[in-house]
């Protein structure tokens, strides 16, 4: 998991092995031993690489894989990948449980969906509402009144 995530990290990063073990103070044969799997760097040490590539310390240590893509790199701290959705035939799609319970999702929830040329977002209606709101203010100079 680790081993794996390091390569696809400074790969993906176009970093050498000399220029990450540079960033963190260790001698490039060290943080060979890592990619390679024969050793594991210390709690320090992994906190150091984490903030390197701007992920967190939990993405850095496990895999995650999407059926028919493989292991996928770890995402950049703050964002998250969920996994796949089939879409239904009148456009339903399931939203994975794990996505649910860190928004505190549940049916009947209100959400925008928004969308630029590569995909669509999902919004909670209420801060969409909101924003919109506080952007008209300042806009206009009037607080904008809350639909009832």
């Amino acid at each position: 998991m680790l081993k794996e995530n390091l390569v696809m990290l400074r790969k993906m990063n176009g970093y050498s092995q000399e220029q990450i073990a540079e960033k963190i103070d260790i001698s490039r044969q060290a943080y060979a031993k890592w990619e390679s799997g024969a050793t594991v760097p210390d709690i320090e040490k992994a906190a150091r690489l984490a903030q390197v590539y701007h992920v967190t310390l939990d993405s850095l240590l496990k895999n995650e894989s999407v059926e028919g893509i493989g292991i996928l790199p770890p995402a950049p701290q703050g964002k998250n990948i969920w996994g796949s959705v089939l879409l239904g035939d009148r456009g339903q799609l399931v939203i994975p449980k794990p996505a649910r319970d860190k928004f505190g999702l549940k049916a009947g929830d209100r959400l925008i969906v928004a969308s630029d040329e590569i995909g669509i977002a999902l919004l909670p209606a209420e801060f969409f509402e909101n924003k919109m709101r506080e952007f008209m203010t300042l806009l206009t100079g009037k607080p904008q009144p809350e639909d009832e």
